[in-house]
């Protein structure tokens, strides 16, 4: 691992002290590292794998390598334009990986969650549902809710991206202007057994606000998408307003009997990537101070937060005597 063992972390240099352990982080957060402890036998019937992230492409290699080659395996992921990962030597390509556009949706990333809702049709109960999920897929996913233009939606992200809300508060709001997200990818698979493997990307690692949960019950309403839009400034156009005022675009929720039975795996998650960084760098012989995956906000203001945090031990209280790391 590039600068974590060798000479002490104080006489390299910092730029290779970081990329070891940002290297630590990121091969933590890799979608084979946990898989196949997660992964349900076949079923009698076929399975489909849908899913959209960032991850998306690994996800889908990681899945083709460890699937058992005569089983059935089909389905559709998206990932970020660029981001599907050459395909390992030999290989087969069993599931196809298509690409769109993040942060802001496009109209491939339309097209793609059309199709898996289509795919979603005709499953039974011997079939299984494998959904893979990691971050970026709030905005790959997307299928506005009906009667919301896809141009309406964009800017609806682009003011939320702008507004500081939080990631759980702009994926309530994402959540109740699509016809896939929070929980309506799930829904839509009954009466087929449904496996969600997710790279956690959130403070909380909660399944039902990664990607928007889109197999995952949601507890948020409608009510809630419009509270959050009015605290933030989020412009709403008139028909918008009024489908959620009305509950028209109102999420499956905790206890739908078309979600019983569903089930969610975190593969990784941030502060498991946190956690692999401070065991490198304790390895170079750097004090670490493991802040946690919780902080949140504004970056500007985290970074504030972060950069201030060792005020104290220059003044001499706590103060560290080989370098440090937090």
């Amino acid at each position: 691992m590039a600068g974590v063992s060798g000479a002490p972390a104080a006489v390299r240099a910092p730029h290779d002290v970081l990329l070891g352990l940002f290297l630590a982080a990121v091969r933590r957060a890799r979608p084979d590292q946990g898989m196949a402890g997660c992964l349900p036998s076949p079923p009698r019937g076929r399975t489909l794998v849908l899913g959209a992230g960032k991850a998306g492409g690994a996800m889908v290699h990681a899945l083709e390598a460890l699937w058992p080659g005569e089983a059935p395996l089909s389905g559709l992921v998206v990932t970020r334009y660029g981001h599907t990962p050459p395909r390992p030597p030999g290989l087969r390509s069993r599931v196809e990986i298509a690409e769109a556009a993040h942060p802001v949706p496009d109209a491939a990333g339309l097209r793609a969650a059309g199709r898996m809702l289509a795919l979603a049709q005709g499953l039974t109960q011997d079939d299984l549902v494998l959904c893979l999920i990691s971050g970026g897929g709030s905005a790959l996913l997307t299928l506005p809710a009906e009667g919301l233009a896809l141009e309406d939606k964009q800017a609806i992200h682009r003011a939320l991206l702008h507004s500081g809300a939080t990631i759980a508060e702009m994926n309530c709001v994402r959540k109740h202007l699509s016809r896939i997200k929070g929980g309506h990818l799930g829904a839509a698979c009954a009466p087929a057994a449904v496996v969600t493997l997710a790279i956690s990307d959130v403070p909380g690692d909660d399944p039902a606000v990664i990607a928007s949960g889109p197999t995952v019950a949601d507890p948020t309403t409608c009510a809630d998408a419009l509270a959050i839009a009015a605290r933030y400034g989020i412009p709403l156009p008139g028909p918008v307003r009024e489908a959620l005022e009305a509950g028209r675009w109102e999420t499956p929720k905790p206890g739908d009997a078309r979600l019983a039975g569903h089930r969610v795996h975190l593969l990784a998650t941030p502060q498991q990537s946190l956690e692999a960084a401070a065991e490198a760098a304790r390895a170079a012989g750097l004090v670490v101070h493991l802040l946690g995956d919780a902080i949140e906000g504004e970056s500007r203001e985290v970074g504030r937060v972060h950069g201030g945090w060792p005020a104290p031990s220059r003044r001499g209280a706590a103060a560290c005597s080989v370098p440090a790391c937090c």
